[in-house]
């Protein structure tokens, strides 16, 4: 069974999606290097980064940061899994600020986390990306986007392009000068011609996407 490695080299990849995609090099000129290999080289425990997720859904940064440091102080370790979270009524979860239905999803994930359910970070170096997928969206409050962003930013895999996300449709409309965003489906298509560094196309297609946020609101002040 192959063993997938966290991380990729950026800067090979980057010249190889310019050469694949032209469309990207004034942008790539504009915007520098994109790494982000720090997130790459930290141990990091799944069901902890899963319950962190599910905390954050739906929520402002710091609203959501705010909420993890409460229920953080409440528990005994500052690591989410079935241990710690059975240590918490839902009654001091409310009084963290944790919705019921994100009550309900912590109380799922703890449980496959107890049954074995949800594979450790070392299982998940022999498993592709469809398999992780699959063996962790079953959990309540996990879709295939959360599980995609672990993919993307803790796991270094190279070849993830999250067509669902808004920030990266927009970046591919604002990429190809189109008048609407591309559906899912579209984009899937367009994207075929950046792999096996679909990641990273996603990293630059972000940040296309701010930088054109950024000029309208200095445009406008």
């Amino acid at each position: 069974m192959p063993r997938h490695k966290r991380g990729f080299d950026a800067a090979i990849a980057r010249r190889a999606l310019v050469k694949a995609d032209p469309a990207f090099r004034p942008w790539v000129s504009k915007l520098g290097l994109l790494d982000y290999s720090s997130g790459w080289v930290k141990p990091f425990d799944v069901a902890d980064a899963l319950a962190r997720a599910i905390l954050y859904q739906q929520l402002s940064g710091k609203a959501a940061a705010t909420i993890v440091g409460r229920v953080e102080q409440a528990m005994s370790e500052p690591r989410f899994h079935h241990q710690t979270l059975a240590q918490l009524s839902d009654a001091q979860l409310r009084a963290c600020g944790v919705s019921g239905n994100k009550t309900l999803a912590l109380r799922d994930l703890a449980r496959r986390d107890k049954a074995g359910e949800i594979p450790d970070a070392r299982s998940l170096q022999y498993l592709d990306n469809e398999a992780i997928i699959a063996a962790l969206v079953p959990t309540r409050g996990i879709g295939r986007w959360t599980v995609e962003m672990m993919l993307m930013f803790r796991l270094g895999r190279p070849d993830v392009l999250p067509v669902d996300d808004l920030g990266v449709r927009q970046g591919a409309m604002l990429l190809d000068g189109l008048s609407a965003m591309p559906t899912p489906k579209a984009l899937a298509q367009r994207g075929e011609v950046w792999a096996p560094f679909r990641t990273l196309a996603s990293f630059y297609l972000w940040r296309i996407a701010d930088f054109r946020k950024e000029a309208v609101k200095r445009s406008q002040d």
